[in-house]
């Protein structure tokens, strides 16, 4: 199968460093985009949500990402965002404490940049939380 370099760096770790058969990241615009072996080069903005890998050897890795883009220039992707987590590393209690942190604020909001603030908050804790659930760990 042909692959493609790939280098997923978080703000505190990279969280992938080698060859990949793919990637599907969510798209700041389109839902998901998918990325295999001699794209063509591109830079994309990524929405924080659910991420899959295909590494090299067939193991699928899902995460959650955060916001960040994702550079895919001659047969090398490089994803920089503020996050990303696999499922087992999501703290479940932190993210619905985030969650409820969110949707207070959102009910008290006090100028349209907290309400945005507050909304960006909200959809990350319930990201988190619906990547958790679905992996049931």
């Amino acid at each position: 199968m042909n692959t493609f370099k790939l280098k997923v760096i978080s703000s505190n770790r990279i969280f992938f460093d080698g060859e990949a058969q793919s990637i599907v990241v969510p798209h700041a615009d389109m839902g998901f985009e998918g990325f295999l072996a001699h794209h063509e080069n591109c830079v994309l903005p990524i929405e924080t949500g659910e991420m899959k890998i295909t590494d090299a050897d067939g193991k699928v890795i899902d995460a959650f990402v955060g916001n960040g883009f994702l550079e895919f220039l001659d047969n090398v992707a490089t994803l920089v965002c503020i996050s990303a987590e696999l499922p087992e590393e999501i703290d479940e209690r932190r993210a619905q404490e985030a969650k409820e942190r969110a949707e207070e604020e959102l009910r008290n909001q006090h100028s349209q940049l907290e309400y945005y603030h507050s909304k960006a908050n909200l959809a990350r804790a319930m990201e988190r939380l619906k990547i958790k659930n679905r992996h049931h760990i």
